[in-house]
C-alpha cells in the first residue's frame, strides 16, 4: 500500500469528528506542546539544584518522589507520556495527510515562506523521541547508565555525564530540541489564534528567548560535568 492510499485509509478509519480534521489535531499539537514546553521548561529549572551541589539536588529529587504521598511523580509521567504520544499521532497523521495531497514532490522546490527550523520538524522530532527514551534509560530506570545509584541522583547526574558520548547526544538533542521549540512555539500561538502583523515581532521575540534560555541552560549541564565545574 502507497503512503497516499495509507493516508486515505487513515483518515477514513478516523472519521469526521474534531480530531479526523487537520485543525482539530493542529490544536492537539499545540496543546500537547504547551504541556511538553512547561515540562522541559521546569525540568531546565529543577536540574539548576546541580550548581547547589550534591545535597540540595539530591533533595529536590527526593521532594519529586514524595510529593502527594508519592502518587504524584507518576501522575505527571503519566500526563507527560500521554501528551508525547498525542503529539506524536497529531504529528504523523498530518504529515502523512500532507505527503497524500502532494504525492509528487515539486521538482524546484522553493521554501519561501517557510524557515530552516520549520523544515526540519520531523527529523528533529525523530531525535527528540529516541533521546526521550535513552534519557529514561540513563538518569530514571539506570539501565544504561554506567554506575547508577538510586540513592543518589546527583551523582547519577555527574557520572552520567562524565561519559562524552553521552554528554554528545544530550548537546545534539538540545540543540534538535531549539529548533522544534522554536517553530513550535511560534505556530502554537497561531493554533491559538494569535498570529497578527501587530504581535507577529513579539511571538517571534518569545520564540527565541524561551528557546535560547533552555536550550543553552541545558547545554550548560554536561559542559559543566567535562570541564569539572560541576564535579
Amino acid at each position: 500500500m502507497s503512503v497516499a492510499e495509507q493516508s486515505i485509509a487513515g483518515a477514513e478509519a478516523r472519521g469526521h469528528g474534531f480530531l479526523a480534521s487537520s485543525v482539530g489535531r493542529k490544536v492537539v499539537m499545540a496543546a500537547t506542546g504547551v504541556i511538553l514546553f512547561g515540562f522541559v521548561t521546569v525540568h531546565m529549572l529543577g536540574n539548576l539544584t546541580s550548581y547547589m551541589g550534591a545535597e540540595a539536588m539530591n533533595h529536590y529529587a527526593e521532594f519529586l518522589h514524595t510529593m502527594i504521598h508519592g502518587m504524584g511523580i507518576w501522575v505527571f509521567r503519566a500526563v507527560l507520556l500521554t501528551a508525547v504520544g498525542l503529539h506524536i499521532w497529531a504529528a504523523t497523521t498530518l504529515t502523512l495527510d500532507n505527503m497524500a495531497a502532494r504525492p509528487v514532490g515539486y521538482r524546484n522546490q522553493k521554501n519561501v515562506a517557510s524557515t530552516w527550523a520549520s523544515r526540519t520538524m520531523r527529523w528533529s522530532g525523530v531525535i527528540l523521541a529516541a533521546f526521550i527514551v535513552y534519557h529514561l534509560l540513563h538518569l530514571t530506570t539506570g539501565t544504561v547508565h554506567p554506575n547508577f545509584d538510586r540513592a543518589n541522583p546527583y551523582a547519577n547526574f555527574v557520572n552520567g555525564f562524565k561519559v562524552p558520548a553521552a554528554a554528545a547526544f544530550y548537546i545534539v538533542a538540545q540543540l534538535c530540541l531549539g529548533l522544534h521549540m522554536w517553530h513550535g512555539v511560534w505556530s502554537c500561538t497561531q493554533s491559538f489564534g494569535l498570529a497578527h502583523p501587530r504581535y507577529d515581532s513579539l511571538r517571534r521575540n518569545f520564540a527565541t528567548g524561551l528557546t535560547v534560555l533552555v536550550v543553552g541552560v541545558n547545554i550548560s549541564y554536561p559542559i559543566a560535568v567535562l570541564t569539572g565545574f560541576i564535579h
